[in-house]
């Protein structure tokens, strides 16, 4: 095995260093399953927040903001190292790039549909990696479930844009690369280190559509700010949950946690964003929530 050139600090050692310890030590006495939770509530917020600044810079330079922004506070509190072997590099930039492909086809999808729904396509992705790393049958049946849940969503009540849809698709797609590429970062890299590195490869994918959509715009002071909290919101706090989290629980168990999007986008585009869906869509949501609870009902305690 191809060791990683970049020094690995064991927690021991980052308790006793500084300013990380409290976050290391608040990260290590919360269970995994509620660092997930708590990733995806952030990252709601966050994208009803963002859609709100559509109007401003566009779908593409509010993805821009999150990605840029992210990766220079993660790049100030982590100071990664540049100093990688080939293929750590390789996993480091394979996981910047489809995190920022899920993100510019996730922002175009809700720029067209709504968040709950965009969220619940988006889902396809984690489901199928929880699904296809399962051997039971009735695994299956759940999935199966969720693809009727979303088959219903699309075409409830006259329906959703299909242009929307099929972002929601792509970035669904993305969402299980991202999920088995954040994986192995977490394998080869220490801490937060690899995040920032691939924060910062998919900033410099988007950046030439958010600059193409944007241009001065996005040095607009409010529109910093604004772009300040999405990337907060968005990408440094949940991605940052989500990694410690995938350090200490597998692919699938993640998958299924992930799989209680759909219900909390739908309720965070309610509240915040005030879109309100049809009753039959509602339904679909539910229709998917439930695969997921049958899903982590059913699924085999890992070691």
């Amino acid at each position: 095995m191809v060791m990683v050139h970049v020094e690995r600090v064991p927690r021991r050692r980052l308790s006793e260093t500084g300013p990380l310890a409290l976050a290391a030590r608040a990260f290590g006495a919360i269970p995994p399953p509620a660092l997930v939770l708590l990733g995806v509530v952030s990252v709601q917020i966050g994208a009803a927040v963002a859609k709100q600044l559509f109007t401003l810079v566009g779908a593409a330079g509010t993805v821009t903001l999150r990605l840029v922004l992210g990766a220079v506070v993660l790049l100030a509190v982590w100071r990664p190292s540049l100093r990688l072997d080939r293929r750590t590099l390789l996993v480091v930039a394979s996981y910047g790039l489809v995190l920022g492909a899920m993100n510019l086809t996730f922002y175009q999808a809700i720029e067209r549909i709504p968040l709950g729904a965009a969220v619940t396509i988006e889902f396809l992705g984690p489901l199928a990696v929880a699904v296809l790393g399962s051997r039971r049958w009735v695994d299956g049946l759940w999935a199966l479930l969720a693809a009727v849940g979303v088959l219903l969503l699309t075409r409830a009540d006259g329906g959703l844009s299909w242009v929307g849809v099929a972002f929601a698709l792509v970035a669904a797609v993305c969402w299980a690369g991202y999920i088995l590429l954040a994986t192995a970062m977490g394998s080869r890299t220490s801490d937060g280190r690899g995040l920032a590195l691939g924060l910062v490869f998919g900033s410099l994918l988007a950046l030439p559509f958010g600059v193409a959509e944007a241009g001065a715009a996005l040095l607009d002071p409010v529109v910093l700010i604004a772009g300040a909290a999405v990337a907060l919101l968005s990408s440094v706090i949940p991605y940052s949950l989500e990694l410690e989290a995938l350090r200490r629980i597998p692919p699938r168990v993640f998958g299924i946690l992930m799989s209680l999007e759909p219900a909390v986008a739908a309720l965070v585009g309610l509240i915040v964003l005030h879109e309100a869906l049809r009753p039959a869509q509602w339904v679909a949501i539910g229709c998917v929530v439930l695969a997921s609870v049958g899903a982590t009902r059913s699924a085999r305690p890992e070691v």
